[in-house]
């Protein structure tokens, strides 16, 4: 169930991952690499601000060993 109604400048986790074009685990990796933080909502239903979603989205990712190498267009 997601929410029926949000305060301005608000994303749920579905929401941030339309807006940046990734997948809700994604959103959730951010969250778990510390890219990106909650500031409200339940446990189960995260809410975002969008100023943060955009900082994350672009933000430089670590790398990691055996992580894949970013694809150049």
């Amino acid at each position: 169930m997601e929410y029926l109604s949000l305060p301005p400048g608000r994303l749920t986790t579905s929401m941030a991952a339309l807006n940046c074009g990734v997948q809700p685990a994604t959103i959730r990796d951010w969250v778990r690499r510390g890219l990106l933080a909650r500031c409200g909502g339940t446990p189960k239903r995260p809410i975002y601000r969008l100023e943060d979603v955009e900082r994350a989205r672009y933000a430089v990712k670590p790398s990691r060993p055996g992580q894949r190498a970013d694809r150049v267009a």
